[in-house]
């Protein structure tokens, strides 16, 4: 958001990185959760918070995951490759593009094998018991599945020892997801 003096007044200009239907499905959500809160105060339910697998790095901004990478092209480009708008589909908590139809079919037939694992978070420091977000652009493929990482320091670590790290990672997993969860 940002402000623009025109004399007196200001005209207030607010910029906004989702999409048309995104922003339709938030006002639709919002107004379900609204209608969800009150039942729950009025029954005294408690909602529990999602489980440590479903934790997934978002952009907070835009909701995408993969700041709008297709997952799928990790695997059949060997490189990240932008996804289209157009082309989404949510799945986790996170709104997924992609850069064709083929890659977006190919994902809601499998979206565990093209997520990253660990919701995005590195595994090197995963590894180490705490979590930080991966880059989109510092990834590897190991063991059929897609890891981000920190950074290039992260990545070329990882990529010494993959399976060292993934086992390790998956150990602490749990209890690392759990922390971000709270």
């Amino acid at each position: 958001m940002w402000r623009r003096k025109t004399g007196p007044e200001s005209i207030l200009f607010i910029v906004t990185t989702m999409t048309a239907a995104r922003q339709q499905r938030k006002t639709l959500a919002g107004a379900a959760l609204l209608g969800l809160a009150l039942a729950g105060c009025i029954v005294g339910s408690v909602v529990a918070q999602a489980a440590p697998e479903a934790q997934t790095v978002v952009n907070p901004n835009s909701g995408l995951g993969l700041s709008g990478f297709d997952p799928v092209a990790y695997f059949t480009d060997n490189k990240p490759v932008a996804g289209k708008p157009e082309l989404e589909i949510s799945r986790s908590g996170a709104v997924w593009r992609f850069a064709n139809e083929g890659n977006r079919a190919a994902f809601a037939d499998n979206p565990d094998v093209y997520m990253p694992r660990f919701g995005g978070y590195d595994p090197v420091a995963i590894a180490r018991g705490t979590s930080v977000p991966g880059h989109p652009l510092y990834w590897a493929l190991a063991a059929g599945r897609l890891y981000l990482f920190y950074n290039e320091a992260a990545r070329t670590a990882f990529a010494v020892d993959p399976g060292r790290y993934i086992e390790t990672a998956e150990r602490k997993w749990p209890d690392v997801a759990r922390a971000i969860g709270r």
